[in-house]
């Protein structure tokens, strides 16, 4: 029996409050006031958060330029497939008529291409672009291999795609001197995406640690050849790549494409004055009946000039408050019911006790006339047997 008892007792759980389930725990004790004051006030700070959004984007400074009609020649040479390697530039001028102070970035703007289709987003190859295994292209078909079996590196719709046409910013100082606006392809891309997402192969030498596979279908160069101009921004880590193989959520985009180098004539920014663009016109959008713009603009604490977020804030608040206004309708209303039905209760047992009283007042006697009328009988009789006793004495 002790034996059975000490094990029953060492399955018994520990004697704490956790164990034993007796945790502090405390109940809301929800009243109509304290919700409807939790309402109005997260109504209230949407609102709020949704002006001070709206005008943070308002404040941005922002153009944009759409050159799909603009560089007309270009779009009807690219709609062939076999013109690829003939190179068609377009020059673009326009005004800036007020000063981009700060921090400026470039952009990229597409419209109607929908990168958000199943088929389209699958088709990459995540152990290939962090460089583990480059010949795995399991996912990638239609663009896993070319003709001849070879493996497609980077393959994959996505990569097959990519944005290629080539900006260049010019400032127009004068009639005669015209200077290019340094630019910055670096620092565009995520930090994750840059160190973590995408990495080369571990070979030092990146042109031989792609050895054994070909460029996309559509790429007029090999991975590796990206930007000529830094031997570091090659392969699977280079800044515009990585930007492009970040799909946008809807089919009317705009990706970063350069930042500004706030040197000699441009350390407050971009100044107000006479620019043109030299676009090398290389991505198709006529096919699919799409548009393409380039667009420079600041940005604030918020971010850019998206009205997204301060609108949702905005109808959030909006919409809390029309419920909030509902609710406490409703309350006062079913609070007056509650009032009306005591008083009217009330006043319908006072009536009821009068009419008692008046029923009774009319159908019995008093009380007070019984014994008034005994007395004046008794008294009657009285005086008749003295009058009698009196004859007979005489």
């Amino acid at each position: 029996m002790d034996s059975t008892s000490q094990i029953c007792q060492s399955r018994l759980p520990d004697n704490t409050a956790l164990k034993q389930q007796q945790l502090p725990a405390y109940q809301l004790q929800l009243s109509a006031t304290k919700v409807l004051s939790g309402f109005f006030i997260t109504g209230a700070f949407c609102l709020g958060m949704g002006i001070i959004l709206i005008l943070s984007a308002k404040s941005t400074k922002e153009i944009e330029i759409n050159y799909t009609n603009i560089c007309a020649d270009c779009a009807k040479l690219r709609e062939n497939a076999i013109n690829f390697d003939k190179e068609c530039t377009c020059s673009i001028p326009f005004y800036l008529p007020e000063t981009m102070q700060g921090n400026v970035y470039m952009y990229y703007k597409l419209y109607g291409f929908y990168q958000n289709l199943s088929p389209y987003v699958l088709s990459r190859s995540n152990s290939q672009l962090m460089g583990r295994d480059i010949k795995d292209v399991g996912n990638c078909a239609p663009f896993s291999a070319s003709q001849n079996g070879t493996p497609i590196a980077p393959c994959g719709a996505i990569a097959n795609s990519i944005f290629n046409d080539t900006i260049i910013l010019s400032y127009n100082l004068n009639s005669s001197i015209h200077i290019k606006v340094p630019l910055l392809s670096s620092g565009i891309a995520w930090w994750t995406d840059k160190h973590i997402k995408f990495q080369n192969p571990s070979l030092n030498n990146v042109p031989s640690a792609f050895a054994g596979t070909t460029k996309p279908p559509y790429w007029p160069k090999p991975v590796y050849e990206l930007d000529k101009e830094n031997a570091e921004n090659n392969g699977f880590i280079n800044d515009d790549f990585i930007v492009w193989m970040r799909t946008a959520a809807f089919p009317t985009f705009k990706k970063l494409y350069r930042r500004l180098s706030r040197i000699q004539y441009f350390t407050e920014g971009l100044p107000a004055g006479s620019y043109h663009f030299n676009i090398t016109y290389n991505f198709p959008v006529t096919r699919f009946r799409g548009e393409k713009s380039v667009v420079l603009s600041t940005l604030t604490w918020s971010g850019g000039s998206s009205l997204f977020l301060g609108l949702t804030y905005t109808v959030t608040g909006a919409m809390t408050w029309l419920a909030s206004f509902s609710m406490m309708a409703i309350h006062l209303m079913l609070k007056g019911k509650k009032m009306v039905l005591p008083q009217q209760s009330s006043q319908a047992l006072k009536r009821k006790a009068e009419n008692t009283e008046t029923d009774s007042e009319v159908t019995e006697p008093k009380m007070s006339d019984k014994p008034q009328n005994d007395w004046n009988i008794l008294s009657r009789g009285t005086a008749l047997t003295d009058q009698v006793q009196f004859q007979v004495d005489k």
